[in-house]
Order: C-alpha cells, then sequence, then structure tokens
C-alpha cells in the first residue's frame, strides 16, 4: 500500500524531468508516473510540490564529524557531531553524507572502524551516512590485506594523503611505494583510491621560504599549498595508477585549474579518474583571505586565483569536476580563525547546510547550468562513483526515498543565525533563490517548513560497492 504521493511538474527522475506522482512505501520509491496515477488510501498523505523541484536528497561526500582540531591554548578538542552536522544537512536538502574512519598506527583497520561506528552510535546521527577508510604515515606490511577487508565489508573507498599538509602534522603523508601497494589492493578487491594529492616537497619548501622571509600570515596561503603542487601531485597519482589496470581515482577537492586540467586529460584516455571540488573554491578566491576573519573562506589546499577558479567551473561543466562537497569541519568561529598563519589555521568549513541552495542559485540561477546538471554534482554522481546508486541519489523505483523539496519561491540571504550548525556561515550575506521546504528521508518526512520532525537516531550506515564500470573506464559524468 502506498504511504506516499507527491506532486510534482519539475520532478527529477533518472530519465526525465517534468510532471510526475512519485509514490512511496516502506521507506522506497515504488513509482514515478503521471500526474493522478495513485488513487490515495485513507492513511497515505499526498504532498503538493507544483512549483518546486523534487529531487533526490543532496549527498555530500566529504565531511569531517567528531574531527580532531586545535581548540583554546593549543589543546585538541572534537568538531561537532553527526547529530549537530547531520541535522543540519537535513535542513538543508542532504540525505546523506560520506564521512572517514581514520586509521591510526597501533590498531588493525577493522578496530578503527569499529571505533568509528561507535563513536557515531554514541553521538547520534539522523541522516544516512557512510565512512572512507583513511590510512596515513607509514603502512605496516599488513595494512594493505586490512584495506582490501574493509572494502569488502562495505567501506568501499580508501583516502590516502600525498603530503603532511603542514610541518605540524608529519605522519599524514603516505609514500608512493605504500600507495602503490594499496592501488593494487584496490583494483583487486573492487575499491576507489580518494586523494588529498599536493606534493609535498614543494609545499614543505614554501613553508620554509616564507617563514624565513617573515610572511606567516594565513592570507600567503596560496603561496603554500600552490597550483605547481597540485599540478605535479595529480600527475604523479594519476601516472601511478596508469600502472594498476582497475584502480579508480576519486580526485578530493580540487582546488586549482592545473587538478582539472589533469583530470581532463586523464579522462581523454579513458582512465577512471573523477573530480571532486568544494563549494568554497568555486565561489570564493585567495583574496578573500584579506577580508576580516578571512579564515573563514578557507581549507586545504587553499583558496587558488581566479582563473584557477574559472577553470573549475569548466570542469564542472564538462564533467571533470563531477562532485560538489564541503569537507565539512563544523566548529565554532573562535576555533575556526583562532590560527593566524601559513601553518596554524583550521580548515574546513561550516557548508553543509547551505551547499544546495547556494549551488543551485549559482550552477542553475547564474551560470547556465541545467537542472540535471546541478542534481548530478550535488547528488547522483556521488551516489553513482562512491557505490551507493541507484538506492541513493535517485527518484526511481527500488531507490530509497530520499528526496529534497527545493522551493524557489523561497528566496533568502544565508545568515548564521537562520542556520543549524555553528556560530558562523562563509556563506554569510549571500543570496539564494531557493531553499528546501521538505527533506525526505527513506519515505519519512523529517524537515518540513524549516521545522526538524525527524528522529535525532534515524539516520543508517550505508554498506558500499563501487560498480565495475566506474572502476574500469571513465564514465561520463557531464
Amino acid at each position: 500500500m502506498v504511504d506516499m504521493v507527491i506532486t510534482g511538474d519539475c520532478v527529477v527522475a533518472p530519465h526525465q524531468i517534468g510532471p510526475a506522482d512519485v509514490a512511496i512505501a516502506g521507506g522506497k520509491v515504488v513509482a514515478v508516473a503521471a500526474p493522478g496515477s495513485f488513487p490515495l488510501s485513507a492513511n497515505a498523505r499526498h504532498i503538493d510540490a507544483r512549483s518546486k523541484v523534487v529531487m533526490p536528497g543532496g549527498i555530500d561526500p566529504h565531511t569531517h564529524c567528531l574531527w580532531p582540531t586545535f581548540g583554546a591554548g593549543g589543546s585538541i578538542t572534537q568538531t561537532m557531531g553527526p547529530s549537530v552536522v547531520g541535522k543540519a544537512a537535513l535542513h538543508g536538502g542532504t540525505t546523506t553524507m560520506i564521512d572517514f574512519t581514520r586509521w591510526t598506527h597501533g590498531r588493525t583497520i577493522q578496530q578503527a572502524i569499529e571505533q568509528r561506528m561507535a563513536d557515531w552510535k554514541d553521538d547520534g546521527c539522523p541522516c544516512d551516512y557512510a565512512f572512507h577508510t583513511m590510512v596515513e604515515g607509514d603502512l605496516p606490511p599488513e595494512i594493505p590485506a586490512q584495506v582490501g577487508e574493509s572494502i569488502e565489508a562495505g567501506h568501499a573507498t580508501v583516502k590516502i594523503f600525498t603530503t603532511d599538509i603542514t610541518p605540524s602534522r608529519k605522519g599524514r603523508m603516505v609514500d608512493f611505494g605504500d600507495i602503490w601497494e594499496v592501488f593494487q589492493v584496490l583494483a583487486k578487491r573492487g575499491g576507489l583510491g580518494v586523494i588529498h594529492s599536493e606534493d609535498n616537497d614543494i609545499v614543505m619548501h614554501m613553508y620554509a621560504k616564507l617563514f624565513r622571509e617573515g610572511r606567516t600570515g594565513f592570507e600567503n596561503m596560496a603561496e603554500v599549498h600552490n597550483a605547481l603542487s597540485e599540478d605535479v601531485s595529480f600527475r604523479r597519482v594519476i601516472r601511478l595508477a596508469e600502472h594498476v589496470p582497475g584502480c579508480g581515482l576519486y580526485m578530493l577537492h580540487v582546488s586549482a585549474g592545473n587538478g582539472v586540467r589533469a583530470i581532463r586529460e586523464a579522462r581523454s584516455r579513458n582512465q577512471p579518474i573523477y573530480g571532486e571540488s568544494l563549494h568554497q573554491y568555486m565561489l570564493y578566491t585567495q583574496e578573500d583571505y584579506k577580508r576580516p576573519n578571512g579564515q573563514i573562506y578557507h581549507t586545504y589546499p587553499s583558496l587558488k586565483s581566479q582563473a584557477d577558479q574559472d577553470e573549475l567551473w569548466r570542469g564542472a561543466m564538462d564533467g571533470s569536476i563531477a562532485c560538489v562537497a564541503t569537507d565539512e569541519i563544523c566548529c565554532s568561529l573562535s576555533v575556526k580563525v583562532q590560527g593566524r598563519q601559513i601553518d596554524d589555521t583550521t580548515g574546513g568549513n561550516a557548508g553543509v547546510e547551505p551547499r544546495v541552495a547556494v549551488m543551485y542559485s549559482e550552477m542553475v540561477g547564474k551560470r547556465g547550468f541545467t537542472l540535471r546538471q546541478f542534481v548530478d554534482r550535488v547528488s547522483t554522481n556521488a551516489a553513482k562513483i562512491m557505490g551507493m546508486y541507484p538506492r541513493k541519489g535517485a527518484i526511481a523505483p527500488g531507490s530509497d526515498a530520499d528526496i529534497c523539496i527545493l522551493d524557489p519561491a523561497l528566496k533568502r540571504t544565508v545568515r548564521a543565525e537562520l542556520l543549524h550548525e555553528t556560530d558562523y556561515t562563509p556563506w554569510e550575506g549571500r543570496e539564494v533563490n531557493a531553499w528546501p521546504s521538505m527533506t525526505i528521508l527513506r519515505g519519512k518526512v523529517v524537515v518540513e517548513n524549516e521545522k526538524f520532525v525527524g528522529d535525532a537516531r534515524g539516520g543508517a550506515w550505508i554498506s558500499r560497492k563501487v560498480p565495475e564500470e566506474i572502476r574500469s573506464r571513465a564514465v561520463d559524468m557531464a
């Protein structure tokens, strides 16, 4: 029996965009058909979404909840957890987040995963979620095999750093011999490499140079985490993967035009590689560091030039950039702006809530992207690449009934006090020309008229398996 029917005149389904009824039962979409196709039972709810955009729930493939960061006086604290970030995501139309399990030396990957799952269960998450497995430093010989086991257990993606990021984070970078070993496991077990790719030699050289010259303010960050570093590192990682057939790559937070071009060129050779950028890279540049509290726009790697940003938009249009994520770090303004130097500025941004509305306004409202391209970049492509499609990222029979109803009548100015994350937003004062009026998670209304009405612990972990076609060739993401 149908539990809910959504009637819309702009329903974004996989093979069509237009008028439709979406019938939902048991948490799943059971049919998408012509309006009026489903007579309602007495207990079924009818939602009139005409004049609105009915789209799959957003997917943010890059968040960091309960993540260690520096607090007051240099103490180590944690960022806000899924109980806060997940609720903000739902308010913004995002129904699934992919966060990270951080493996560290002295334990197994399975132990790290079990601890991460327990931490999320203790905090509670109202939206659905999954985890990338993150390995770092000098990898013990037994770790690649454990990576393979985690992939087969549903943790299908593995994060690797090619840099320590800052001088104070020694031990983060994985050397290329170990990366090669992990890539072979990815190819054999069906995983996907999720890469933070910067050239460590160039980055550390620039830290030392700027310190010698006394130019240590964070406004100089783009000179340290520069476009050359991205170019050199991307091409080295891509070349290594070329020598491991079946090894697919997902390049995290692409920030420079060089990175876009490296991805585009590899994809032209049919190499299975996909790019992710962040909404702050696409809408802010290194000049924004000079604004009051300019740290709020920063994450690692740094913001780049206007020319780099222009290339990011070209990449988003042609599919070289497949996904737009946040690199979510939800902390207070005081924590975000406490670092003032190139080596102590807090990364990440509180952005999971306004992401869908901001990107709709920029892509569809200002830059000529189609509605399909927008939905692909904030939802569907992440589901396909990360091994959740068509369960997630689609309004189709058999899919989870994860739906964002985006209302163009809800134009507004983004203000921190109206959001549900923390006491600041990098999007303060930005005009958006739509906002979600309803968010549905697995057939249950969880946000309606900007009020949370869901289950604070209602989120579910999603097991993932990356399709063979994603790993074997450059699937079109345009």
